[in-house]
């Protein structure tokens, strides 16, 4: 758990527990879902302390400040002190529209049902 003046950002996210796997961490930098102060970063790209981290999980945003930088994944009490979360809570479920759900079995929607679908969807 050592504390260092800098470090990389896929090791980070890895060791505060916002991915399973480094390499996950890894692909995700590449796919252009983490954010360091607003830029798009590279896995290598370094981090401090008071660093804004955005990342995107499961279709989801967080915002995350780094109090301290940590290279080794440690436990989960300890790695909630490396970070502070700033993600805003989720919308409550009845602000959340439901997307409609077809019956199981039922076929293939109609011409008029697809209608009604885009229709929904704002297309």
């Amino acid at each position: 758990m050592a504390d260092q003046d800098a470090a990389r950002v896929d090791a980070w996210l890895w060791a505060v527990r916002q991915f399973k796997t480094r390499s996950a961490a890894t692909t995700a930098c590449r796919a252009g879902h983490v954010r360091v102060n607003g830029e798009r970063a590279k896995a290598a790209q370094s981090v401090r302390a008071g660093d804004e981290v955005r990342v995107r999980v499961n279709g989801f945003d967080r915002t995350l400040i780094v109090r301290r930088t940590i290279v080794k994944r440690v436990s989960a009490e300890l790695a909630a002190t490396a970070l502070d979360d700033r993600t805003p809570p989720p919308p409550p479920r009845e602000a959340v529209a439901s997307a409609p759900v077809r019956e199981r079995g039922a076929g293939r929607p109609t011409k008029r049902e697809r209608r009604d679908l885009e229709r929904l969807r704002g297309r």
